[in-house]
Parts: C-alpha cells; structure tokens; sequence
C-alpha cells in the first residue's frame, strides 16, 4: 500500500483527465452480487467477534472467581462512584450500582448504532447496537454542580496505578447536544444483551463521535473538575485527545487479487462513517506501477469513479433475535427506517462490479467523500488524530 497526498486539491481533482492506457471497465452497481456463494455481510457484529485491544496486565476481562469480585467487575458487585475535585463541587456525590442505572434507563434509555475504531488502527474493530442512559442524566442525581469544566473518568486496570487508562470530555459535551445528537453514554447492553466482559462490561462509556479511547471499559469512576487540560492517557505520545472519527473506506480483503479475464471485478469493502457523514465512495483503477509520492502528478489526473454502498439491510445481524432492530434505535423513524443513510459512527458496506476489463495488473485505490466535501485523507494535519490514509491494492486480470 501506497501512502495518501497530503493536499487537498490533489486528491479532489478527480474528473480533470481520464486514464486513455488504462481500461477500467464499468462499474455496475445495481447488478446482483455475482456469486451465490459469497457470504452476505452482517451489518452488526456479535461480541465475540470484536477485534479485541484491550489494555491492562492481566486484561481484566481474563479475571476469575474472587479477582473479578474483588475489582468488582460482575453484575451484582459493579458500582460507579461520581465525585468532584476541589474547586469543583457536587451537592451528592453518587454511587451508583448496575440494577439502579437500568432503572434509569426505564426513562431515559437510548439505543444506538456505533462502530468501535483505534485512533491509530486504519479499520473498525466492530459495529454495535449499544444501549444505556446519558451520562448527563446521572450526573443529574448529584444535584447542582458547581465550578466544573471537565469530566475524566476511568475503569479498573487491575491495582497498579501506573495500569489506569484515563479519558476526558469538557462538560458541555456531557451535559449539552446540537439537536438530534448523541451525548456520552454509560452502555450497559450490546446487541440486545448485557455487555460482556470482554467488551467493557458490566458497564462502559461510550463517547459516540470518538475513536475508542474515549468509550473507557470497565467504567467505575467519574470525576468533574475544575481543570482545564483534556487529562486523557492517550494524550501521551503526540495522540490527539480530541480527535472525532473519520470518514474513510477500506477493503475487506486488503490482499492483492487476481481474476479470470472475461469476467466481473468484484472487489467488497466497508467504511467508516465518521461525524461529518458520508456523501459517496469512490474507486480509481489504473496500471500497477511504482509507488505514488505525495506531490506525483498522477493524483491531480486521477478518475475517480463512484463506487455503490449498500443499502440499509433487512436482516442487521450481531446475533439479533431473527436480525430485526428493535423499536426507538437513534437515527430511526418510527417506521423503522434510517433518517439518513449510511449512519454517521457505523460502519457502511460499498461494493463494484467491474465489466470488460482488459487483461493487465491494476492498481485499486478507494477513498470516502465526506458531507463536508472532503475526500480522504483530509482534513488530517495529525496521523495521531486518526489514522485514514487511502488504500490500495494489486488486481490483476489474467488472459
């Protein structure tokens, strides 16, 4: 794989000139999928199948009998503790356990979708139906608040201080949303069932604009204070704290490729959509060369081509009973369908069908457009706030 540009004209300059040496075929986004055998995509992914990165030595969710009391990481032992730092100040202080947070949820529950992506891992870890209450509405139990500017918070990483995974929000993105947003959330259920351990349960923080380091698992403590700096672990090492998720496509099968000439391409991907939407994916196929440096003028002759994205499916997947999505998920109608299509924080599939390519080795690059009209990678003057760099792979067709 090749490295992006890093300038936005290169990359958006797609239509300019087209690619005379290059028989790119047509892209047929309305055929049916070429092979019956191909297994369909689920939408959700069940627990077990989350690519795991979890901190912590051990990782908690390797605990057993008395350790997993004693961190109290079961149902019945779980508690979170809300408090403030001086200057900052909470009329009563809260502790919290698991039956009296679902008891919350009764009134102020939301279901929403949300994919789970490293900042700096390029492809989502697993998408989710999370359910729980608004961090808000908790901290309306603590009475009036006073003087405080952010919240950090934190789960168990077993007694060794040096172990704690911290993360912060300044509290306006707590307690304040632009309409129809999602605020930060204490998730308790996934997929319809409590959350496992191995994904951050009993109860986790789900912040859902944010790359994963921001939706701490394991979550037992909420601090509000009065400091202004963003306070957050990942903060270490030149990582953006505040970084949002990107808008970005990768391949499902990020190996190269070969097929019979004749034939249809088919070549399968996801994207994440990040917080300013997704407008469209696009493909650019040309010869196979060498690699492409940032400011090569290829980029400014490139032809990108539009790509098709699935639509919402009928059956969702991640273990659903018969797949269907319950009733009230965020970003819904009342009827059930989505208010706009792909959702902002999950995962959308895209697909081409590529007819009537000569035979030759291919270089396939894809990349998102986002609603803002930006094509990937930018804006990113910081790797560290969220890898996207455009993929790229080898296909070849064989005569």
């Amino acid at each position: 794989m090749t490295d992006p540009p890093s300038r936005r004209d290169a990359l958006r300059l797609g239509v300019a000139a087209g690619l005379a040496a290059a028989p790119a075929g047509r892209a047929t986004a309305a055929d049916p999928p070429p092979d019956p055998h191909t297994p369909p995509r689920e939408f959700l992914t069940r627990p077990k199948d989350f690519e795991d990165v979890s901190r912590g030595n051990p990782v908690p969710h390797t605990l057993k009998g008395d350790a997993l009391v004693k961190a109290r990481l079961t149902p019945e032992t779980w508690r979170l503790e809300v408090v403030a730092e001086e200057p900052a100040t909470v009329d009563k202080p809260l502790t919290l356990d698991l039956p009296g947070l679902r008891k919350l949820g009764e009134a102020h529950g939301v279901q929403f979708l949300k994919a789970m992506q490293c900042n700096n891992i390029a492809r989502p870890l697993g998408q989710g139906l999370w359910e729980g209450v608004p961090l808000r509405d908790v901290l309306r139990l603590c009475g009036k608040l006073t003087n405080p500017r952010r919240v950090y918070y934190w789960g168990f990483h077993n007694d060794d201080p040096k172990q704690m995974f911290r993360s912060s929000l300044a509290v306006n993105q707590v307690l304040d949303a632009p309409p129809g947003e999602l605020p930060p959330f204490l998730a308790y259920r996934l997929n319809g069932d409590p959350i496992p351990l191995t994904r951050g349960g009993p109860v986790r923080m789900v912040v859902p604009w944010a790359h994963g380091f921001k939706s701490i698992k394991w979550l037992q403590k909420v601090v509000l204070t009065n400091r202004y700096d963003a306070n957050d672990t990942y903060a270490e090492k030149n990582n953006d704290p505040e970084s949002y998720l990107k808008t970005a496509a990768y391949f499902d099968d990020p190996k190269d490729q070969a097929f019979p000439a004749g034939g249809p391409v088919v070549v399968r991907g996801t994207c994440m959509v990040g917080w300013p939407g997704l407008d469209r994916v696009e493909y650019w196929l040309r010869p196979a060369g060498g690699k492409l440096a940032d400011d090569d003028p290829a980029w400014a002759r490139a032809e990108w081509k539009p790509a098709a994205i699935d639509p919402p499916p009928a059956d969702w997947g991640g273990g659903l009973p018969d797949g269907v999505l319950p009733k009230d998920v965020w970003g819904f109608t009342r009827d059930g369908k989505p208010r706009e299509w792909p959702l902002r924080y999950s995962v959308a599939h895209w697909s081409l069908v590529l007819r009537g390519v000569a035979a030759g080795r291919y270089e396939l690059r894809v990349r998102t457009v986002d609603r803002n009209g930006f094509a990937q990678p930018e804006p990113r003057p910081n790797p560290r706030s969220g890898r996207n760099q455009v993929q790229a792979k080898v296909v070849e067709v064989k005569g």
